[in-house]
């Protein structure tokens, strides 16, 4: 796929349609670093900032199918500030084995867990058809969507920005876990449980759509770069007395340029004013 096409995708009608599923993503090679294009990312940035009206389109993706030998955190469609990256739970509580691990996923919805085609999710097909074979995370991300579809329903209001803290805000931990005990859940400065491989949780339609009737949107983001190419500590009074004061921290993106022979052994971390890594 040309990033033309993606771009051309990302930003179709962006005034009529207000959420965007992807289930894709670079190769699930566990070693490729990869993401959308200038063309795409320009169209996605576009759509946030001016769909919808103004309120900004919702763009949700799938978190990856690589299993424990690949990371989303790599997957440069799912772990952008701009999109909402979904994570898969099977119906037994636990984690899928084609889920990949990050902390950009920000919520799970359910799909199928087994190898067996046969257990996979029904859904439409081409052609006026049906199937029973729908998987994966490509299965899991619609699913997200058609939550998120309730939510603006209910509130049609909402911003790209609102509808990422409502999913933080009303998915839930409820009997999820690791099958293979490699990642526990944590909590957050706020006293929100997260996990790496299911986010906050799995999405609650009901909770979501309760919450968005009587959300109030944010005010407008304001956005501040720095750039720097020496090692920088930024800090964290967060201008505390100035014209510039922040009140609220919604994202923080490093854009980091390196060269590095082994994808595996590079980590990076953010560790938050309150303690959250």
């Amino acid at each position: 796929m040309t990033d033309l096409i993606e771009a051309n995708s990302m930003g179709l009608e962006p005034n009529l349609i207000d959420i965007y599923s992807a289930s894709w993503g670079p190769t699930d090679d566990g070693k490729t670093v990869d993401g959308p294009r200038n063309a795409t990312m320009k169209a996605i940035v576009r759509g946030v900032n001016e769909g919808r009206n103004g309120l900004g389109n919702i763009y949700v993706w799938a978190s990856g199918d690589g299993g424990e030998d690949d990371d989303c955190n790599c997957d440069g469609y799912a772990a952008s500030m701009w999109t909402i990256s979904i994570n898969s739970a099977i119906n037994d509580g636990s984690n899928a084995h084609y889920d990949e691990s990050c902390s950009s996923t920000l919520a799970s919805t359910f799909s199928n867990g087994a190898k067996d085609p046969s257990t996979g999710v029904a859904t439409t097909d081409l052609y006026g058809k049906c199937t029973k074979t729908h998987s994966g995370t490509s299965a899991a991300a619609p699913e997200a969507a058609g939550v998120f579809a309730l939510a603006l329903e209910a509130n049609p209001g909402l911003t790209w920005r609102d509808v990422q803290h409502l999913s933080v805000l009303t998915s839930k931990r409820n009997s999820l876990y690791d099958a293979k005990r490699r990642f526990s859940w944590h909590m957050n400065g706020v006293g929100l449980e997260f996990n790496h491989l299911f986010g906050f949780g799995v999405l609650d339609a009901g909770a979501m759509v309760a919450l968005a009737k009587d959300w109030s949107p944010f005010r407008p983001a304001i956005t501040v770069k720095q750039e720097s190419s020496k090692p920088r500590k930024i800090s964290t009074d967060a201008c505390a007395g100035t014209d510039t004061e922040v009140n609220y921290l919604e994202h923080v993106q490093a854009v980091i340029t390196l060269n590095a022979t082994r994808r595996g052994n590079v980590e990076l971390f953010l560790l938050s004013p309150m303690g959250t890594q």
